[in-house]
């Protein structure tokens, strides 16, 4: 594969997981506008069920199915490598029907008796059929990784996410204004996940077909020959790498030194051995974010019926998950976005046994996660308020968002730190590490949110990312001197939150008694709109200036992060330079 297209390929599996993130977080300004908060109870439910088992989907087995088939091509075992694939499309078969049939079963007894949201029992059966398409469209993507063909993967991620939320919006739109109940029109615009499947399997359908064809042009095989070529991912540069000659010579060479056993057919319990052996452990560590909000979608009605009549705790849920999860959510796509282009690097260090290069970007990809991230929790922990009210129907929940923004800074930690342990071949040990944070969750939940209500579970929450966060941190330094900052850039860190939060409050008390006193509809949110850009003009100026002036970090980093950042980074070196002629 040319460097062109190795570079293409990954640009647009980077698009394709900011977009996939991106619209799953704004997705639920628009529903919230149709089904209100109780509808929007409901539609988390499901949708947090939907989100865990989509992540083992496209976390675990595909992983693995990846490495299988790359190992196997790369020595040229191409038809053992075919066999892996054929077995991981059968398993996702089977697993599929299982996991559609069983959750639509199983979506009475948990929405009743588990989450307690009755209405959200044909939202979580509106999404089993999903369940059918998924496993078989997270197999073709872990083969199509392991042949290094990453375009298609990225395509198909964009448009199923396109279509899954315009399907969602549409189609909850259309059943309400048909005169059906809410609980229906919740059951449409879970659909939509279903219908982002299917798009996507269709995508996938395709390009594994173009593949094939090429493979056969390739070789020169009969048609009904196995795909035995590696190609450019499709829309890449046309320079083939073809894998047939090699494979020619690798049997023959393993035929004159009489051993066979690299193309002996391996038993179907050997392959998923292999498979399940690598995939549960990513699949639980990619699943910890998912699994600590669907134990809030579970357990917070139940915990909070003691303290308020059932349908106020279900709107209570429905603000958490439609308001607060959605808008938390946003810092962290464009940190773990940054930070983990590094992983790729920690991970080539660490195969070369280079401790140094392992030490050094390690630490570079956890400063830039913090520092890429903190300002916008700042933004929006600051604006909260304005915020919900200029996005959602009102103001409701402003202090859940603000807390559980907070919670996302550990977030943000969590994972950089997980990528770069996985980097670092630690894999088993996050397993129990996130096993941990997740009992402290559910036992938070249980003690917290019955004295302090949903603020409980924002609580619990950040105890968890921080618990796990730290075993993170601590398995890191046993294999090498990783670290932040030293104290005295940690001192001037913590400077620049406590100034800039200091003055965004200052800010925000003053708008709201000068600016948004007695304004109503269009006026309110058009101060709410002015309040948002009041503050986040505030944090930017007052962060990029502060990192600065406290020297938290250095020009190099500055020249790593974001458009604004890296333009002081340039003026800082101009400055520089021209005190060092006048000097």
């Amino acid at each position: 594969m040319s460097k062109d297209s190795l570079l293409k390929g990954t640009l647009v599996l980077t698009l394709a997981a900011f977009v996939a993130r991106f619209l799953g977080v704004v997705q639920r300004v628009p529903l919230q506008q149709l089904l209100q908060d109780a509808g929007m109870a409901s539609f988390g439910v499901a949708s947090n069920i939907y989100l865990t088992l989509l992540v083992v989907a496209t976390a675990g087995i595909p992983s693995t199915l990846s490495k299988m088939v790359s190992e196997r091509y790369a020595v040229g075992r191409i038809d053992e490598a075919e066999r892996v694939f054929r077995a991981a499309v059968w398993f996702s078969l089977a697993a599929g029907v299982v996991a559609s049939v069983g959750l639509y079963a199983a979506a009475p007894f948990y929405a009743v008796h588990i989450s307690h949201t009755p209405d959200a029992v044909w939202a979580i059966r509106a999404l089993a059929p999903a369940l059918l398409f998924f496993p078989l469209v997270a197999i073709l993507r872990g083969y199509f990784q392991g042949r290094q063909q990453m375009v298609s993967n990225g395509i198909s991620q964009i448009i199923e996410q396109i279509l899954r939320v315009g399907s969602a919006v549409l189609l909850a739109y259309v059943l309400l204004e048909l005169g059906t109940s809410m609980e229906w029109a919740v059951a449409g615009a879970s659909f939509g996940g279903v219908i982002g499947a299917i798009a996507a399997l269709a995508v996938m359908g395709i390009a594994w077909l173009r593949l094939k064809r090429r493979d056969r042009q390739e070789s020169g095989a009969p048609a009904d020959a196995a795909g035995t070529a590696e190609v450019v991912p499709t829309g890449g540069t046309s320079t083939a790498v073809s894998a047939v000659d090699q494979s020619l010579a690798a049997r023959k060479q393993g035929e004159t030194a009489g051993n066979t056993s690299g193309t002996d057919p391996q038993r179907l319990r050997g392959i998923y051995k292999q498979m399940l052996a690598y995939g549960v452990p990513i699949a639980i560590i990619s699943t910890m974010v998912n699994l600590v909000y669907l134990i809030d979608s579970s357990s917070i009605v139940a915990l909070l019926k003691s303290q308020m009549e059932q349908l106020k705790a279900i709107e209570i849920l429905g603000i958490l998950t439609a308001r607060a999860q959605s808008i938390a959510g946003i810092p962290v796509i464009l940190a773990i976005a940054i930070s983990q282009s590094i992983v790729p690097i920690v991970s080539a260090a660490h195969a070369r046994g280079d401790r140094p290069e392992v030490e050094r970007q390690a630490s570079m990809a956890l400063r830039l996660g913090v520092l890429s991230g903190l300002p916008l929790v700042l933004f929006f922990a600051l604006a909260a308020h304005p915020l919900n009210g200029l996005i959602f129907t009102d103001t409701e929940g402003s202090l859940t968002i603000s807390g559980l923004t907070v919670s996302a800074m550990f977030q943000i930690v969590m994972l950089t730190s997980s990528a770069i342990l996985m980097g670092m071949g630690i894999v088993r040990a996050q397993v129990v590490f996130v096993a941990i944070g997740l009992v402290v969750k559910l036992v938070g939940n249980f003690a917290l949110v019955p004295l302090f209500g949903v603020q409980g579970a924002i609580v619990s929450t950040a105890l968890a990312f921080i618990v796990t966060m730290t075993l993170n941190l601590r398995a890191m330094r046993k294999q090498a001197q990783v670290r932040f900052f030293d104290r005295k850039r940690w001192a001037g860190l913590l400077s620049v939150i406590a100034i800039i939060s200091a003055a965004g409050i200052g800010l925000q008390q003053l708008l709201q008694k000068h600016v948004m006193f007695g304004a109503e509809g269009w006026a309110l949110r058009g101060s709410y709109a002015l309040h948002c850009v009041l503050i986040g003009m505030l944090t930017v100026i007052l962060y990029a200036a502060l990192l600065a002036l406290f020297r938290v970090v250095t020009a190099d980093e500055l020249r790593r992060m974001p458009g604004p950042l890296r333009k002081l980074a340039n003026r800082l070196d101009r400055k520089s330079k021209k005190q060092q002629v006048q000097s």
